[in-house]
């Protein structure tokens, strides 16, 4: 009797040990608060790069055909007012996209001046870009139609940007989450605020998770080693930004076990300019509440068209 009591004690033993090694390490509240505060310092100092969403201040559609660039307002693509009245032109073909630069006017790309270029699509996986003084543009393709994107290095905006707006950092928005795979991934059909615009991500499933008792779903799309979120919820109307915010977190493991942290949640990049080609927040992705966690949206952070030449 003795001996069996010891077995069963060990075996015991033995499963309160495995249960213990599965469990989620104890929520620790200052290495949260370090962690959200480094990912914010990353935020901004993104937002803040030549490349960052902040020196966008043009977007215009093409087709096949010839563009005209520069300053001046009869320009097809309108430069910012530093940038000589006429650059060159853009002749958009099937097979090729080239610019034609004015004689006397200087316009260089990573290997010096040129006179022409050949603009690939940033789909290409190459990254090309003219640029004029302080001035640069590239061409990008999204959901198979092209444009140029026009930067501007020297954008007074970027000197007076910020602070970002957060909400206090949330231990209930730090949640235990759930990935459920399709049995295949799927493409799914993505709404931007461009009107008639789409896109087609790959989603990998759903995911769960539980705030205050209440389960809620997100639809997750693939990105790299990442989960991609777009998701909306009850703070759009007042006090985050009305097409939804953004997340992202690492891909999980077999068993679909991870942690999501809406405390890393942020505005995509249209809370600041009229010239990026967001997608919105899914009507299944909206949440039935508020997600008091993560950046917020000011007004006064935004720049609009009306003042961009």
């Amino acid at each position: 009797m003795t001996r069996a009591i010891g077995y069963t004690g060990a075996i015991v033993l033995l499963l309160v040990a495995a249960a213990c090694g599965r469990a989620e390490p104890p929520y620790d509240p200052v290495a949260h608060e370090a962690e959200v505060m480094e990912w914010r310092k990353g935020r901004l100092e993104r937002l803040l790069q030549p490349t960052g969403y902040l020196t966008q201040v043009g977007l215009y559609w093409i087709e096949e055909g010839t563009y005209t660039i520069g300053a001046s307002k009869d320009n097809d693509i309108v430069l910012p007012a530093t940038a000589d009245q006429r650059v060159g032109e853009l002749r958009v073909g099937a097979d090729e996209i080239r610019l034609m630069v004015e004689s006397n006017v200087e316009v260089v790309s990573a290997d010096g001046p040129v006179t022409e270029l050949v603009m690939p699509p940033d789909t290409s996986g190459e990254n090309i870009m003219a640029a004029h003084g302080s001035i640069a543009w590239s061409v990008i393709e999204r959901g198979g139609k092209l444009a140029v994107r026009v930067r501007d290095f020297e954008h007074p905006w970027i000197k007076t940007f910020g602070p970002l707006p957060y909400y206090d950092i949330a231990p209930k928005w730090r949640v235990a989450a759930t990935l459920n795979r399709y049995d295949e991934p799927r493409v799914i059909t993505v709404n931007t605020v461009i009107e008639g615009f789409q896109q087609n991500p790959t989603s990998p499933g759903t995911v769960t998770f539980t705030v205050d008792g209440v389960e809620y779903e997100l639809e997750a799309q693939s990105s790299g080693e990442s989960l991609f979120f777009v998701f909306g919820d009850e703070t759009n109307r007042s006090e985050t930004y009305g097409a939804g915010r953004y997340l992202y977190a690492d891909v999980p493991g077999e068993d679909g076990k991870f942690t999501l942290d809406f405390n890393q949640s942020y505005s995509p990049p249209c809370a600041f300019n009229d010239f990026s080609t967001c997608p919105v927040a899914s009507p299944r992705n909206r949440l039935a509440t508020r997600v008091e966690a993560g950046e917020k949206y000011v007004k006064s952070l935004h720049y609009s068209a009306d003042s961009a030449h």
